[in-house]
């Protein structure tokens, strides 16, 4: 599978000038700042160990599309014989530094953009190796070094003259014999009786070095898996950014003869996906907000995951696959052919998740309690198609996805309830199974109201969105109730109803203040009544609002609070009846009852 060789430096370099060692298109791109350059070929001139790096034959099943390192400029495209997976930090900078005549776009301690030409002091190269990276210098791209604030020149090496008569010997053509030897020529005539000597030592201790040394290259044979090449990477790749399965079905997909052929011209895998996310999350905020990255919210993973699904599921009922399964191997197995016939199927599906989300009155990512639950639910659809409408489909739906919210069945490894959930979830709606793990499973005790504090629980968020959605009318705008097209228009929010500060000086601590039992969605407009107990702020909103204060106690109770103990400011009444009414309606949406735990902490329902 894998073999190991030292191949010379200059003979790697020369393959990256030609096209023969590229990379491919899932590498990033290239990022070295001047330090880590001059650090590293100070290691060439040593001959210190450069580490090893790793190359994948071509002309195997896993094809990629290929592009050539930073700065390698072709005549005319070209396949190369290999890709390089691991050390394209290093031999792009090598490559540059030692073989281009023009300077290396880098970067310095800041990361501000900069260009610069190496060249190695070549008294300093030969004393002791302690100093080799001193040795090494850096200039701008006109060759000239400045300093008070750019108004003196200290070191001008615009020409070869200056360059020899400073003793620093340029870089860019360390290989070009015959441009050393010319170069050696100028140098010694500048001062032979120095001169002479010197280079004969820098030539033996340092060139020599650089044009023996030798990279240490294990080659993976082509017939290399792709899960394979995966693993490889992300396991030796020192530039420590995950790679993900995305990026190596971008190179993949590009790769694809049989859609160069067909077409003329390559695959462009961000594209399609960026053209379906903005598609989604245009008309559906819920799949995230398009100006923060389109990744966020929705991610191609998901999609990717949702694809998969439905391939493995059509591959299991053919007899062709095992097991329903969304895995990474299954994502990096998926055929071009097959993602191009399934991804529209998959984004119609998708769609109907945001409207099934908006009847659940969830509109905005940040109000989303599982992203991961949606990829099943769209595999479901693009499976059954309109076999998920209808009264009793959407019931069975419902209960599903709210069982998964509020029993926060989805917190933890999601892949295998993927799977379950797909084939259970069909099997419910066509009639021809139980119900699924998810359903049966799933339970909500009635203590962990007191412990949904935050957001960072899908079921904190799961009971604000069945607030709004079974009828919450809020405390300003108190013509209808909220509704999903109104949350952004309002500022709807989750709101305390009871200060914290008020409640916990007169509550005494026997009854937690910041759970979502004492809060609702209420917009900004009517936050802003709200200081004090609510004995103290709703005469203000009854005033405001126009209206009757037993019509107001209406309004109130659309929250599943009680008026009598809001205006007596009664905390203890409040919560404990509140408590109640939340699990009822918690009961409702999953379709069971809520579990209570006895003296001994045991549940019980």
């Amino acid at each position: 599978m894998a073999a190991l060789d030292n191949v010379k430096l200059k003979e790697v370099l020369a393959d990256v000038a030609s096209g023969a060692l590229q990379l491919p298109d899932f590498q990033r791109d290239w990022k070295w700042d001047d330090d880590r350059i001059r650090a590293i070929i100070a290691t060439v001139t040593l001959d210190y160990p450069l580490g090893v790096v790793m190359t994948l034959q071509t002309g195997g099943s896993s094809r990629f599309r290929a592009r050539t390192l930073t700065g390698a400029q072709l005549d005319e495209e070209r396949e190369p014989e290999l890709l390089l997976l691991d050390g394209q930090q290093r031999l792009t900078s090598l490559f540059q530094a030692l073989c281009l005549d023009v300077p290396v776009e880098t970067a310095d301690a800041r990361g501000k953009p900069i260009e610069r030409w190496y060249y190695i002091d070549i008294a300093k190269a030969v004393g002791p190796s302690a100093d080799r990276d001193e040795s090494i210098v850096s200039v701008p791209a006109n060759k000239l070094l400045r300093t008070d604030f750019n108004r003196t020149i200290v070191l001008d090496l615009s020409t070869t003259d200056n360059e020899c008569a400073a003793g620093l010997f340029p870089l860019h053509f360390v290989f070009d014999s015959q441009r050393v030897n010319s170069w050696k020529k100028a140098y010694i005539k500048a001062d032979e009786d120095r001169n002479w000597d010197l280079w004969g030592q820098f030539d033996e201790l340092v060139l020599q070095q650089i044009r023996t040394f030798q990279v240490p290259m294990i080659r993976l044979a082509a017939s290399t898996s792709m899960d394979a090449v995966c693993a490889v990477f992300e396991r030796v790749n020192t530039g420590g950014v995950p790679l993900n399965v995305f990026e190596l079905l971008t190179a993949t997909y590009a790769g694809d003869r049989d859609f160069v052929s067909q077409t003329g011209d390559y695959y462009r895998l961000p594209d399609v996906w960026r053209e379906i996310k903005q598609g989604l999350a245009g008309k559906y905020p819920v799949f995230g907000r398009l100006e923060q990255g389109i990744e966020h919210g929705l991610s191609s993973s998901d999609f990717l995951q949702a694809v998969a699904l439905v391939r493995t599921w059509e591959r299991k009922q053919a007899g062709a696959g095992a097991a329903v399964s969304c895995k990474r191997r299954d994502l990096l197995e998926l055929p071009l052919a097959d993602f191009d016939r399934l991804a529209p199927q998959v984004a119609e599906a998708f769609a109907w998740v945001g409207d099934f989300l908006q009847q659940q009155c969830i509109v905005r990512s940040a109000d989303l309690p599982y992203r991961t639950q949606l990829v099943p639910l769209a595999a479901v659809r693009a499976i059954a198609g309109e076999a998920t409408e209808g009264l009793r489909a959407e019931e069975m739906i419902t209960q599903w996805y709210w069982c998964g919210v509020l029993g926060e069945m989805y917190g933890g490894s999601t892949e295998t309830r993927f799977t379950r959930d797909v084939e259970q979830l069909l099997a419910w709606i066509r009639r021809e199974g139980d119900a699924p793990d998810t359903v049966t499973e799933a339970f909500f005790i009635s203590d962990r109201l007191d412990n949904l504090t935050t957001r960072n629980s899908a079921a904190y968020k799961g009971i604000y969105a069945l607030l709004i959605k079974q009828g919450a009318v809020d405390w300003h705008f108190t013509g209808a109730p909220l509704n999903p097209g109104r949350l952004d228009e309002y500022a709807v929010d989750v709101r305390q109803i009871f200060p914290k500060s008020w409640a916990q000086r007169a509550n005494g601590q026997s009854r937690p203040t910041n759970s979502i039992v004492n809060k609702t969605p209420l917009s900004y407009r009517a936050a802003q009544d709200m200081t004090g107990a609510p004995g103290s702020y709703l005469p203000s909103l009854v005033a405001a609002s126009d209206m009757r204060p037993e019509w107001f106690d209406d309004v109130i109770t659309t929250h599943l609070i009680d008026p009598d103990a809001l205006r007596s400011n009664d905390y203890e009444r409040f919560y404990a009846d509140r408590s109640k009414q939340l699990q009822d309606l918690v009961h409702a949406a999953m379709g069971k009852r809520t579990m209570h735990r006895d003296a001994t902490g045991d549940d019980r329902r």
